[in-house]
């Protein structure tokens, strides 16, 4: 496929890529464009765009895929003594499109940051207007101190990335994503590839093969779809996370 001839899909639409016995690398596709049914189907095949701006767009399902399963999340003690401070606070999307141009400046351990386009920001921000993607912020005296952003399918959410410009904010966000979604029903969050900063708070790496079953497993569950600031106005409270931060009188004094 080719990214001038593939037809532009909508979020209804489907498009099956090879099927996973024909993958000889953890490269299974390149070109067609970042269109909505474009991006759902291949995330609901395990597959996930990454490439660099001016190239062809390149599709990847890796082989081990880093996952973090919510009951192994890790919050080490100094961590915990961070987030007892209770200068974090954490919304649901807020603010979808700054989180992502966070994300796209503020460099990722091991990544440029610089594969996070305006073309990338356009095509994730219209899935966010579609009620597919979804970011969770971090604020630290009203400024924006971190945050993460991805997309959700059924009981799976695909973390495409985060950022802090603040020390453990990025943490933050994702252990208050983690700990609310297991409280949700959600089976894992799809971290792609391996980092030490994702694996010191759980994450491991499992075999494509593995990881394909169980999304399959995961798209069986109706998605959670719109604006999950008015889906989920609790967020992100849960009983791991209400012990990890103070309660509001605590902070007030």
């Amino acid at each position: 496929m080719s990214s001038e001839d593939f037809p532009w899909l909508e979020y209804d639409d489907f498009f099956r890529f090879p099927p996973p016995d024909t993958w000889d690398e953890e490269l299974v596709g390149v070109g067609g464009n970042l269109s909505p049914g474009m991006l759902i189907s291949a995330y609901a095949q395990g597959i996930f765009p990454w490439f660099n701006e001016g190239e062809e767009i390149l599709w990847w399902s890796l082989d081990p895929r880093f996952v973090l399963y919510h009951d192994n999340l890790k919050v080490s003690k100094s961590m915990r003594k961070i987030l007892k401070k209770g200068t974090f606070l954490l919304t649901v999307d807020r603010d979808f499109e700054a989180v992502m141009r966070g994300c796209s400046v503020v460099p990722r351990e091991g990544q440029d940051g610089t594969w996070i386009s305006e073309d990338m920001i356009a095509a994730y921000t219209g899935l966010h207007k579609l009620g597919f993607a979804h970011s969770v912020e971090v604020w630290e005296e009203d400024e924006l101190a971190g945050g993460l952003y991805g997309l959700s399918l059924g009981s799976a959410f695909f973390g495409e990335s985060m950022f802090a410009r603040k020390s453990n904010a990025s943490k933050a966000a994702l252990i208050g994503l983690s700990s609310y979604l297991r409280e949700k029903g959600f089976a894992f969050i799809d971290c792609q590839q391996h980092t030490p900063h994702l694996g010191s708070l759980g994450a491991c790496d499992v075999s494509r093969d593995r990881f394909l079953r169980e999304l399959k497993t995961s798209l069986q569950v109706p998605t959670q779809r719109g604006s999950w600031s008015v889906l989920f106005p609790d967020f992100p409270e849960s009983e791991l996370w209400n012990s990890l931060v103070p309660s509001p009188a605590e902070v007030k004094h």
